[in-house]
């Protein structure tokens, strides 16, 4: 053990710290903003400190912020307003004026990751007193959002700002928000119902056990003056289901879920010894991070089991380390509550019972004491705080976890005196990040077994989601129930689904799970590969071995959306089945635009946003493309129109065409194909301008480059397009078939002369095709052939 007197005097300690909140039904209700409240909060904690508020807030060289939920993910709404500096917002209403001010990423280990790093500049000599805080005013937010007089919360404020971004990459994915996972109640239930399933417990059991859980949290956070939903409640109450308690999402009810509608903030002091000294800091208010941990679990598909996270037990477990105690040296315990998931990980990993005699939270937890956005754990780190300094010398845990199970940070806290300590977090994740991770099926079909599951409630119908292994190779795959399947809700709604045989199949817009492979071809029923009379969004024409299809929609300058593209697919696919076509030519109805790539006010719209497998226009990922398509480009083809002119054989284009990838203007990306097909079409210093650039090329420079084959006059791309595909009939189908197939064959193959003496078996068919016989023959004749296709 150190005394005060051989401490470093950059040895950094929380000196004070403070928390704010209002509920709606408060006689003082003030509906204060977030920077408010956090200003309050941070007051609470200057004064906290018993030292000179004034001369502290002088001190201060650093700010730090925790983002609310209305500034964590991108196009989130802030119907009231917000500021667009928060920590200097803050900073400003308590006379601070820091030299550095940071707004920390997204997740709720964000309070106690900013107390550890800034807690490290302080021992590094980087900074010398920091105030760290958060703040939520949901609450105020939905209950004014559409109020006549509603509030202004914008504010404009100077200063630098270290915007660390929204921290989400690996935490959630198009892939897993496509299947229905788009909210943590969701992706927490997997977990859950792997980890009953592990245990071998029926639902009933397994929900008491939640309760049984939760239940001593409601009792502290109804002793708490600052939580939200302060009242006690028993197991039974806790986890049965009823028109106020109704399920979320398999297996929570609300009442065990966390809690977002608050109006909370918490705030912390943070500086070295050497200036709590100079600046009057009685020692009696010093609490030592003797302890810390950052780490981060795999994506969720890429966990080998569902059912823990042991990121987050060896988080805690290497925080004890550093700080050198065991967790029986712990007297106060505060385990991140958002799920009962995330406390039984810790549980089962660190062979603590869920109802240890300490408790398992300070603050009553996420669903009752409330789960203020990513900065709950700050209010435990403030409530710990307090009750070590009631009792000095004793040690306090506090866990906090971010995203699904995502990323965890751990603090160890006591009066007791101690040098800092570094720990071993960057090692530890090397570690981590060489775990193997399951192989994956993002396009899933055929027979499978269920690895977890859950079923979303909401006001709509209800949805299953699937996490399971396709029998025939071990991969991992996600899945949703189709609508109205009543079938597979029943069988993942009684008894035990996991473990349990189930098929899937994979579509453009997901994968989609049911009971049977007969259930499946009911639900989704094949579909014939002929061409219709009439498509809503397409004009399809046939002369003889020709067929036209022109994407209707001029007025949308022939840009795509899912239906569009679903009707292109299906064309696609009857040509390509239909032994009487041999080839296609591919525009755009009117004189403005071949295709403007996606509808962006469609997708603007929220309506969800597909395509087919086959890709964009049916054709940009479809692998086998065994006659040739001509796209007969009229104007613009830009972004997704680029695109499926690249994926075309041919392009014949009118003298007015533009080509562009253009996504980059909109903050997209071309993903369509074009990010590898245009560095292999066109000279790679060009196909870079304009991927980075969205510049636009004329058809007479694209043809230059090699992306058009032919340049037409203006409004005359149809007929030339026409007269190449008459160029092509010319010739026998068979072997313009076979000579697209080995042409693919042979597109990856290094060596030339490797690629040359590739024995292909298309070579062997077509010498002993009727086609190749009337070809010969007819030379010898001088007559022309009549080709025969086969």
């Amino acid at each position: 053990m150190t005394d005060y007197a051989a401490l470093d005097p950059h040895t950094p300690v929380i000196v004070g710290v403070g928390q704010s909140s209002e509920r709606l039904d408060d006689p003082q209700y003030r509906a204060r903003s977030a920077v408010d409240l956090a200003a309050d909060a941070a007051r609470a904690a200057l004064t906290d400190t018993a030292a000179d508020m004034t001369a502290i807030s002088a001190a201060i060289d650093t700010v730090a912020g925790v983002r609310q939920f209305e500034i964590s993910t991108p196009g989130a709404r802030a119907p009231l307003g917000k500021s667009d500096n928060y920590p200097r917002s803050v900073a400003n209403r308590v006379g601070a004026a820091p030299r550095r001010a940071i707004l920390e990423v997204s997740g709720g280990q964000s309070p106690q990751h900013l107390i550890t790093e800034l807690a490290g500049a302080i021992a590094d000599g980087d900074a010398e007193v920091a105030l760290i805080f958060g703040s939520e005013a949901i609450s105020t937010t939905r209950h004014l959002a559409e109020s006549p007089d509603k509030p202004d919360f914008t504010e404009t404020t100077a200063g630098s700002l270290e915007d660390r971004g929204y921290g989400l990459k690996g935490l959630s994915s198009r892939h897993l928000a496509a299947h229905g996972l788009t909210g943590a109640p969701s992706q927490y239930a997997l977990f859950e119902n792997a980890r009953r399933a592990r245990l071998k417990q029926s639902r009933e059991e397994y929900a008491y056990a939640m309760g049984e859980l939760f239940a001593p949290f409601t009792k502290v956070a109804a002793a708490n003056p600052h939580a939200a939903a302060p009242v006690e409640r028993d197991a039974a109450e806790l986890c049965t289901p009823t028109e106020r308690n109704r399920l979320i999402a398999e297996p929570y009810t609300r009442f065990l879920v966390a809690r977002d509608q608050v109006n909370q903030s918490a705030a912390v002091v943070l500086m070295s010894i050497g200036a709590a000294r100079r600046l009057g800091v009685p020692q009696n208010r010093w609490v030592f991070l003797h302890g810390h941990a950052d780490l981060r679990e795999p994506a969720l598909m890429d966990r080998a089991d569902l059912s823990s996270a042991p990121t987050a037990v060896c988080a805690i477990q290497h925080a004890l380390e550093v700080a050198e105690i065991g967790l029986d040296d712990i007297a106060t315990i505060d385990l991140y509550s958002c799920f009962p998931i995330a406390v039984f990980n810790i549980c089962d990993g660190l062979n603590l019972a869920p109802d240890d005699p300490r408790g398992l939270t300070v603050t009553g937890g996420l669903p009752f004491f409330g789960g203020a956005g990513n900065n709950y754990s700050m209010h435990a780190v403030a409530e710990t705080v307090a009750r070590l300094r009631a009792e000095p010398g004793v040690f306090g845990l506090v866990g906090a976890n971010g995203g699904t199970l995502s990323k965890y940070s751990a603090g160890i806290y006591s009066t007791t005196p101690a040098q800092w300590r570094r720990d071993r977090s960057a090692e530890l994740q090397a570690e981590i990040d060489a775990w193997a991770a399951p192989a994956q099926a993002p396009q899933a079909d055929g027979w499978a077994t269920i690895e977890t599951y859950t079923i979303k409630y909401g006001k709509g119908a209800p949805t299953g989601v699937v996490i399971g292994r396709l029998d025939a190779d071990d991969r991992r795959f996600v899945a949703r129930t189709q609508t109205g399947d009543q079938e597979i809700l029943d069988h993942l709604g009684t008894g035990e689904p996991i473990g349990t045989r189930v098929y899937v199949r994979s579509f453009g817009f997901g994968n989609r799970v049911t009971t049977t492979r007969t259930r499946m071809d009911e639900l989704f029923p094949a579909r014939p590969a002929v061409l219709r009379d009439n498509y809503d969004h397409v004009l399809v024409r046939r002369n003889g071995h020709l067929l036209e299809v022109t994407i209707n929609r001029p007025e949308a300058r022939n840009s795509l959306h899912p239906a569009a593209n679903e009707e292109l697919d299906e064309i696609f696919d009857a040509y390509f089945a239909d032994p009487d076509l041999w080839v296609a030519i591919l525009t755009g109805a009117g004189d403005k635009a071949f295709s403007a790539g996606n509808d962006l006010v469609y997708s603007a719209s929220g309506k969800p946003m597909w395509v087919p497998k086959n890709g964009f226009g049916g054709l940009t990922s479809r692998r086998s493309m065994t006659k040739p398509v001509i796209a007969a480009v009229n104007g613009f083809a830009m972004g997704g129109g680029c695109e499926i002119a690249l994926a075309c054989h041919l392009v014949v284009a009118d003298e007015t065409a533009k080509f562009a990838l253009s996504e980059v203007k909109v903050g997209l990306a071309a993903g369509a194909g074009g990010l590898v097909r245009l560095p292999r079409t066109v000279p790679p210093k060009v196909a870079t301008e304009m991927i980075l650039t969205g510049r636009r090329i004329g058809a007479h420079e694209a043809q230059s480059y090699g992306l058009v084959n032919r340049v037409v006059a203006s409004g005359t791309a149809l007929e030339g397009a026409r007269a190449l595909a008459e160029e092509i009939l010319d010739g026998s189908p068979t072997s313009v078939r076979v000579s697209l197939q080995i042409m693919t064959e042979t597109a990856g193959i290094a060596g030339t002369l490797d690629a040359v003496t590739h024995p292909s078996p298309a070579l062997d068919e077509l010498l002993l095709s009727e086609d190749s016989v009337e070809g010969i023959t007819a030379f010898a004749a001088k007559r022309r052939p009549s080709w025969r296709n086969r």
